[in-house]
């Protein structure tokens, strides 16, 4: 093949892929169609239902899915707002009190438009010195709220099940390398805990349940004995993962008293405040949280506490010699292209080379917004939910556990002897039709419970006394009937 003719093919391929790269005009075309559909579906929210039927999904169908010149953009936008963002739960409303929902701060939306804009490589100091240099201040400053040394370590990730395996591998490889060692924790422990011991190769290392006080957090004391027993019987005490705010009733662990026992016996206490652990940024939650800081690691997520979208999660570890022994690697490749000096590249402090530039989506909104507003707002968050559950416990029928963050679990207990739990449960269903308000259910003990779980930035007291008054009316209709 001549030349000339490879060059002829070239140009064609290049005029063939033109859609790729549009042009200024069209950018700004499509960028505008993309902000007009993103600022309607935020200006729907406060009327919106927190959840929709889910079989709208089908309610338009592309075919086929994939063409081979593309459709319009109008015709996707529509399609993506009644299939896509419409059917299932609107974690964006403020009614969504189901889960623990982040809300998805516009301001990190903003910042993930602009990470995907500019593509920087954040795994690597050298390659994007600036994306490489916003996370480490990210992380410094999580480490500061959570009352860690300024030399610690740590890393983003996609959400707490990295951010818990991540820490366990750290603390396998510096306390129990050659296996044996045992674990503790209670019955509330989340399950992302047991999936990360499976992959880390300790799925079946000996495993301890600590039992609770009456609040459902661990017993300090009970811990104590379970790991002098096994001291005692020639078993290693490895790893405590503690709970700052269980999934079930939002309890806090006596993380002091833990660290207590843990500095006697030589184990890992690890922390899992994927939930609440963010809520040291607030002076209500930092007195409850007293002694995270003492803990080997801890796991976090800003995607609930901080109200970021989801897949921002973050791990620290107290001693940051841990996480580069556990992570740091290199390559022919890669490694003449030295460092900067902006810190450790996130590649060398967790398990992902390839990431996305998530620090954008947690900087710019406490750059836009100020750290006072999210003090702000995790302070109402905790204050709600004592609201809540002093609406819900002046109701005839309803118990309500007090909360100890901002997740109450109660139920109904119907007149006359009905099984409670059947009640709930079809209560729970009832809502679930309505879709005004959301709440989960979950059992605790046996008994079924439902879960008021208030972490929307979007949720302020009208719309708690908007969830009061679904249940009084989904109760007084008799879901049964």
């Amino acid at each position: 093949m001549t030349i000339e003719r490879l060059r002829g093919e070239l140009l064609a391929l290049q005029a063939a892929m033109k859609p790729l790269e549009p042009d200024t005009a069209d950018r700004a075309a499509l960028g505008q169609q993309a902000l007009d559909h993103a600022l309607a579906y935020l200006d729907a929210i406060p009327g919106a239902p927190a959840n929709n039927d889910w079989s709208d999904v089908f309610a338009r169908r592309l075919l086929p899915e994939f063409t081979a010149t593309g459709r319009d953009a109008s015709d996707i936008f529509d399609y993506i707002g009644r299939c896509v963002e419409k059917p299932g739960f609107a974690t964006t409303s403020p009614r969504f009190m189901a889960y623990i929902p982040g809300g998805g701060l516009f301001h990190s939306a903003i910042g993930d438009f602009l990470a995907a804009v500019s593509n920087k490589y954040s795994g690597f100091a050298s390659a994007s010195p600036g994306a490489v240099r916003l996370e480490n201040a990210c992380i410094a400053w999580l480490a500061e709220v959570v009352g860690y040394p300024a030399d610690a370590a740590g890393t983003l990730t996609s959400g707490g099940s990295l951010a818990n395996l991540t820490a366990i591998v750290a603390a396998r490889d510096a306390r129990d390398p050659d296996g044996g060692g045992a674990i503790y924790r209670t019955r509330f422990a989340h399950y992302c805990v047991d999936k990360a011991l499976h992959i880390a190769g300790r799925g079946s290392a000996p495993r301890r349940i600590v039992d609770t006080d009456d609040r459902y957090r661990m017993s300090a004391k009970a811990l104590d004995v379970l790991l002098a027993r096994d001291r005692a019987d020639g078993v290693k005490p490895w790893l405590v993962v503690a709970s700052a705010g269980t999934v079930d009733t939002g309890a806090i662990d006596p993380l002091d008293e833990i660290a207590d026992v843990c500095a006697r016996h030589g184990a890992w206490l690890h922390v899992d405040g994927a939930y609440g652990g963010l809520f040291s940024l607030c002076a209500e939650g930092k007195a409850l949280l007293g002694g995270i800081e003492r803990a080997d690691s801890v796991a976090l997520d800003p995607h609930k506490t901080l109200f970021l979208p989801y897949g921002t999660g973050a791990v620290l570890i107290r001693d940051r010699r841990h996480l580069i022994d556990s992570f740091s690697a290199s390559a022919d490749y890669i490694r003449p292209l030295g460092e900067s000096d902006v810190g450790p590249s996130p590649s060398d402090l967790s398990p992902e080379l390839t990431r996305h530039f998530r620090a954008l989506r947690l900087w710019l909104p406490l750059q836009l917004a100020g750290i006072d507003a999210f003090r702000a707002a995790q302070t109402e968050k905790l204050k709600l939910a004592r609201y809540f559950h002093a609406r819900l416990s002046a109701i005839d029928g309803f118990e309500a556990l007090l909360p100890q963050l901002s997740v109450v679990a109660f139920r109904y207990v119907p007149p006359g002897g009905e099984d409670s739990d059947a009640f709930n449960e079809r209560l729970q269903g009832e809502l679930l039709r309505e879709g005004r308000v959301m709440f989960s259910g979950t059992r605790i003990d046996g008994r079924y419970y439902l879960r008021c779980a208030i972490l929307s930035f979007r949720t302020h007291v009208e719309h708690v006394d908007e969830a009061v008054d679904a249940l009084v009316r989904a109760v007084t209709a008799r879901p049964d009937d």
